[in-house]
């Protein structure tokens, strides 16, 4: 009798979690990724608050900070899960192609959705706060990056590039002229500038 009392002692003390309590959990982390992509397109990047994004998405302030640290990292999250679905990896059989294709799909999600005024922002907040920088880059910067080290090591393999080709300092090089102009604004990110782009840096990477 004591062994059976026992086991059931054992039962309350460590119940295992019932899948609807984990489909609960998944919903409340959806309504709060949706609930900061709606406000971020309504407001933009600097009037939204993690209190707004809590009662948008019918939720407590504490659920919010158990996921994520910051209303950044909030709403990097919300920015990366639209980035993802958005802007994938091409493969045309041509690096100048491919490198114009996902240029082209970076632009269209930071020009036409609300995801352009906040990675501005997040930039911006970045250069003082270092679990910003850590989140962007870990949420947005790091998947563009790696897309392009594959079309670049295809470029290699195929011959179109240089076989000593620095990866690192060619992203570097496609990349940054993009950011300077969503910081700066005193450019357009159109799709004239996504060819210019693609052609000097295809003057510098190809054999």
């Amino acid at each position: 009798m004591s062994q059976k009392v026992e086991n059931n002692r054992t039962q309350i003390k460590s119940p295992a979690k019932s899948p609807s309590t984990r489909r609960r959990n998944q919903r409340s982390h959806q309504a709060i990724l949706q609930a900061a992509s709606e406000l971020l397109e309504e407001k933009g990047y600097g009037s939204v608050c993690i209190e707004a994004i809590a009662t948008r998405a019918g939720v407590g302030k504490q659920t919010i900070y158990r996921w994520w640290s910051s209303k950044a990292a909030v709403i990097m999250e919300a920015c990366a899960t639209q980035a993802t679905s958005e802007i994938s990896t091409p493969d045309t059989g041509l690096v100048q192609k491919d490198l114009y294709t996902i240029l082209q799909q970076l632009f269209n999600l930071l020009k036409k959705t609300p995801t352009g005024n906040a990675i501005a922002g997040l930039i911006a907040e970045a250069q003082t706060d270092p679990e910003v920088a850590k989140v962007f880059y870990e949420q947005f910067v790091q998947s563009r990056r790696q897309a392009t080290y594959t079309i670049l090591e295809r470029g290699i393999a195929r011959g179109e590039l240089r076989s000593d080709l620095n990866l690192e300092l060619a992203i570097d090089a496609i990349y940054g002229p993009v950011w300077y102009r969503l910081l700066l604004k005193h450019a357009p990110l159109d799709d004239s500038f996504a060819k210019e782009l693609v052609n000097l840096a295809m003057v510098g990477i190809q054999v």
